[in-house]
Order: structure tokens, then sequence, then C-alpha cells
């Protein structure tokens, strides 16, 4: 699973600039403020969370196999591809009732820094 999240957190990451700089200069004139603070909302989230994806895979090279660990690593990985992947359908279709998922993504986020504080607290 290290593996997995180390990968998904530098393509995360990749994805965060790259969808950050389409919104700044392809989205900026066409959406209303509201909208183009949605995306900068998805930018921001996902860029923080390639890097706790990124945390979570070199703690897991680091000591043997916490599950607490493997599991942060899972929410966070589906948290962020709800939360931020939610908030760029709901901008790209103007469909506001992708906002109904993107809770759901919040959730798994929080629950993913739970686990995370869980994992380090229990290596002592």
């Amino acid at each position: 699973m290290k593996r997995i999240f180390l990968t998904c957190g530098a393509l995360y990451g990749a994805l965060a600039v790259a969808l950050g700089a389409f919104g700044a200069h392809a989205l900026k004139a066409r959406l209303a403020p509201e909208l183009l603070a949605h995306w900068g909302t998805a930018t921001q989230y996902l860029a923080l969370h390639a890097l706790a994806l990124l945390a979570t895979g070199l703690l897991m090279e680091r000591q043997p196999p916490r599950r607490s660990l493997t599991l942060a690593g899972q929410a966070f990985l589906l948290g962020t591809t709800l939360f931020s992947g939610s908030l760029f359908l709901r901008v790209l279709l103007d469909m506001p009732s992708w906002g109904m998922v993107t809770p759901l993504g919040g959730a798994l986020l929080i629950l993913g820094w739970l686990l995370l504080a869980f994992g380090l607290w229990r290596q002592g």
C-alpha cells in the first residue's frame, strides 16, 4: 500500500498544480466567483492531501506495518478523490447535485487525519 500512497501522492500533487493553473487561467473569465472559489478549494485540498499521502507512505516505509496508517492512507486517497473530485465535477458540469458527495469526502479526510494521529501516537 505504501507504494500506492506515494505514487498517488505525487500524482495528486502534479494534478493540483495543473488544475490550479487551469482554473486560474482558463476558467477565471468563464466562471462565477462562487464556482471559481469551489475550484480553488478543490485544488487546495488536493494539494494538501497529496502531501498527506506522501507522509503516510513515508511513515509506512520507516516502521513496521500499522493498520492505522494503512487505513489513514486509504481514507486520504478516497476522501480526496470524493471531496476534490465532486467539486471539480460540480464546476465543470454545472451540476450542484455533485455537492452532496463533498461532505462524504470531507468526513473521510477527517477520519484519515485521526487515524494518522492514532498511528503516530501508538508508535511512541
